[in-house]
């Protein structure tokens, strides 16, 4: 179904929808075989998304907690099964590396603490799985590879939507020539943010505002659908500065990737409007999803328009979270490496760097291969 030509390498590098969609992720550790995490971070990624999908996995199970609050951490430990000695603060973080319980650390923190519980937790030789964007900058990014490969530790990057059936069936499609041959690509993700208080909303906790954020998947499911890394981009910020939200990072921000068959990828991030939506343009047809990569309720309809709308075949596990848990998991066992390493959430901040660059100095940025 894949083509093993230069395309198809790039797009394969690009993470877990061309493994799945070719049956790469087939392979998987005894059903008897869980290996433990440890949540870093109990806000309401990791409390209320993440925790409650261990009882959806074959390879994973939750087994400590490591959080500021600990009235709050104990009360999640009860109510889940976590014992007291499993349960850590930010200051004794590093005794993790005493306690055999815990094979990989999920960090679901501030992005301006990825780098450094990531880093913290290689020291302790414990493998990693990091919320997106993977940190603030590309070089913290690199120092955090840096880190787990001296350590001999595995780092996967949170890119839940390369675990998602809808997703992985458009790319599936695509590669079909479902649509023919693919000229344009289309994403806009938003959503309205009202609270100025939010740390998503402080750049030295945030790194940036909705590109960093939300935007991350327009740009990431571009170069996933495509199957190309783009060579340039050219953006476009509109932020109202008086507006409260956005006194420290921005709101709209608009960029256009360029590939090297020539495809055009056109997407848009923001904070004050709400949508979720990817297109695919060949010269046969259309690929459309709305919503795209939501949690749940995610829609897909090829064609000329809607007229056909397509239920995709379940994903590689009960959730796309599970599939993710558990992919980590399957590679630590097997030890291979995750389809969606360091390098994938590298790849991200290095473009998102160029596309701050070209928002900022007003002109089309060529990007580094």
């Amino acid at each position: 179904m894949f083509n093993k030509n230069r395309r198809g390498v790039v797009f394969a590098a690009g993470g877990a929808l061309a493994a799945s969609a070719m049956g790469d992720m087939a392979w998987a550790a005894p059903p008897d075989r869980k290996l433990g995490y440890a949540i870093v971070g109990l806000g309401s990624y990791g409390l209320g998304v993440i925790i409650p999908q261990f009882k959806n996995c074959r390879n994973s199970r939750l087994v400590a907690l490591v959080s500021g609050d600990p009235a709050k951490a104990k009360r999640v430990a009860q109510e889940y099964g976590v014992p007291d000695k499993n349960i850590y603060n930010y200051d004794n973080y590093d005794e993790i590396r005493n306690n055999p319980d815990i094979d990989i650390v999920y960090v679901c923190l501030p992005v301006s603490m990825h780098a450094e519980y990531t880093i913290r937790a290689a020291k302790a030789g414990k493998h990693v799985l990091c919320e997106k964007p993977m940190a603030v900058s590309s070089a913290e990014c690199e120092a955090m590879i840096a880190a787990c490969r001296q350590a001999g530790k595995k780092l996967m990057i949170g890119y839940r939507c390369h675990f998602e059936p809808y997703n992985l069936e458009a790319v599936r499609l695509a590669r079909s020539g479902a649509i023919g041959k693919l000229r344009y690509f289309r994403s806009e993700h938003g959503f309205t943010f009202n609270d100025p208080n939010a740390w998503r909303l402080k750049k030295a906790l945030a790194g940036g505002g909705s590109m960093m954020d939300i935007g991350i998947y327009a740009l990431n499911a571009a170069r996933y659908m495509t199957g190309e890394e783009p060579v340039a981009v050219y953006a476009q910020e509109t932020t109202d500065r008086n507006d409260p939200r956005f006194r420290e990072v921005e709101d709209r921000i608009g960029f256009q990737l360029e590939f090297p068959s020539g495809v055009i990828g056109s997407c848009m991030s923001m904070y004050s409007a709400n949508q979720n939506h990817i297109l695919l343009m060949g010269d046969k047809g259309r690929i459309e999803m709305e919503p795209a990569t939501g949690y749940y309720g995610n829609r897909m309809w090829i064609g000329n328009g809607r007229e056909k709308e397509v239920t995709p075949p379940p994903g590689p596990g009960a959730t796309q979270w599970a599939g993710q848990l558990d992919h980590m998991a399957q590679c630590v066992l097997q030890n291979r490496e995750p389809i969606v390493g360091g390098e994938e959430g590298l790849r991200d901040l290095r473009i998102i760097e160029g596309i701050y660059r070209s928002a900022r100095e007003q002109k089309r940025v060529v990007l580094k291969a």
